[in-house]
């Protein structure tokens, strides 16, 4: 999995999440509240309203409702512009009601909200653009169009003039600020849960590789035995066919494939082993494997101790996939960014075990250091970046992913740029452990690990 692979879900995927039936109740519970309301007004109230043109108006929702509760499966989900469609309904519906019963003078107009929040929710900006500009198209007519409200007296209920200027204002800004704040948080949302997804494959591939090593190691130890066994065979078959040219060279030829299936399985049980037998390793060893897929990439990585008295009393860490894919993307971001050196200083003192990776590069830009290890960082300006690396795309999601997962091993993580007086410019991380986080001085990783147990089918 790359990163350049994953991106955040845009507006037409996000519509499709949403199930038909979804809707329908929704309406459902307008309808009612249409209802309770064009029936307690002129009772409790004494309001004189059009009855008939108002239960036209709930029924055209009603009878919607009805023909898609008959004409579609309860487990549909609404594309684009279906979804588009159900909210303009629902939006110029609840226009006319208003329309008939005072306009802004309804302090129920503050009801055209909700279609807008719906669409800056679940649909794309285009379509939220449409609705929020017919919203606002909405309430500039009802602030002038609109049959009033009378009571039985025949006395017209009205609020003063400066009053419905002021509902107008209200409500337009209401439509603008709630759709840009819903819209704001939900892509937020769905960026992080995408993120997050992209995190748990990445941890999941590499557990997957983990223990794919430990069967293979495992099986190529099974099947020595059988393996010699055929050899030997093969072998006495061979001496007791010397008289039988053909037969003995089909002997002869199961015991070479035999050897070669041999071979076979212990070059793809070498690092399985390598996993069965070592389950932790030096500090440095994990940065090396960490390192390794980069070395060849053009850019010099040095692996150094600093601020250590004993560089042979390094701590023994285990070798979690969280640690090493982790390391790998910080590795892997500065050889992207680095002009020719990459530097990777490890440090430790009784407390803590401290990782900086640096380069020679240009560093983080000055403006987006706070917000280092945000998913999707670098949306805009794509093709800019893609020109600097055409190797790897998007700074933000490769930094996230490595941010999630040594956090979950309970590291700290800084990121900053090289002061001006070092040695060296370009962007630093340091990657911070509480030492009993990572080292291995436990009774569980110091006893032996036993014999190797038989594969059960």
């Amino acid at each position: 999995m790359t990163q350049a692979t994953i991106r955040p879900l845009g507006g037409p995927t996000r519509a499709n999440w949403i199930r038909l039936r979804t809707m329908i109740l929704l309406r459902w519970v307008a309808i009612i509240g249409q209802l309770i309301a064009i029936t307690v007004a002129p009772i409790v109230y004494g309001l004189q309203l059009e009855f008939g043109l108002c239960v036209l108006a709930i029924g055209a929702s009603v009878v919607a409702n009805i023909a898609a509760t008959v004409f579609f499966p309860e487990n549909k989900r609404l594309t684009e512009r279906e979804n588009l469609a159900l909210v303009m309904f629902d939006l110029l519906q609840l226009a006319f009601l208003l329309y008939l019963t005072g306009g802004l003078h309804n302090p129920f107009a503050l009801l055209l909200l909700g279609p807008v929040t719906i669409s800056a929710t679940a649909l794309s900006l285009r379509s939220t653009l449409v609705v929020c500009g017919t919203a606002i198209v909405i309430v500039s007519l009802l602030a002038n169009f609109h049959l009033p409200l009378i009571t039985q007296s025949g006395e017209v209920l009205r609020i003063p003039q400066v009053f419905v200027y002021g509902h107008w204002i209200a409500l337009i800004i209401a439509v603008a600020f709630t759709s840009a704040y819903s819209r704001r948080v939900t892509t937020e949302v769905h960026t992080m849960s995408d993120a997050l997804a992209a995190t748990q494959m990445a941890l999941a591939r590499e557990q997957k590789l983990t223990d794919l090593g430990r069967v293979v190691a495992a099986a190529a130890h099974e099947f020595g035995t059988p393996l010699a066994t055929i050899k030997l065979a093969s072998t006495e078959l061979m001496n007791d066919l010397k008289d039988h040219p053909e037969m003995a060279e089909d002997a002869a030829l199961i015991r070479d494939q035999a050897d070669r299936c041999r071979d076979i399985l212990r070059d793809m049980g070498r690092a399985g082993k390598d996993d069965l037998h070592m389950r932790q390793a030096p500090l440095e060893a994990v940065i090396e494997e960490a390192a390794e897929p980069h070395l060849a990439r053009g850019k010099t990585v040095h692996i150094r101790h600093t601020d250590v008295d004993d560089p042979q009393t390094q701590p023994e860490i285990l070798r979690k996939p969280e640690i090493i894919h982790g390391l790998r993307n910080l590795i892997q971001n500065a050889v992207d960014f680095a002009d020719t050196q990459v530097w990777a200083d490890l440090s430790w003192t009784s407390g803590t075990i401290k990782v900086r990776i640096s380069d020679d590069g240009p560093g983080f830009p000055p403006h987006l250091l706070g917000r280092m290890g945000d998913p999707f960082l670098r949306r805009s300006g794509r093709a800019a970046s893609t020109k600097a690396r055409p190797e790897y795309e998007g700074m933000g999601l490769g930094l996230f992913i490595a941010k999630t997962l040594l956090e979950r091993t309970g590291a700290h993580l800084r990121f900053r740029n090289a002061a001006e007086n070092s040695t060296h410019t370009g962007a630093v991380v340091e990657v911070i452990w509480p030492r009993q986080a990572l080292e291995t001085q436990r009774p569980d990783t110091l006893n032996p690990m036993g014999e190797n147990q038989h594969i059960t089918p």
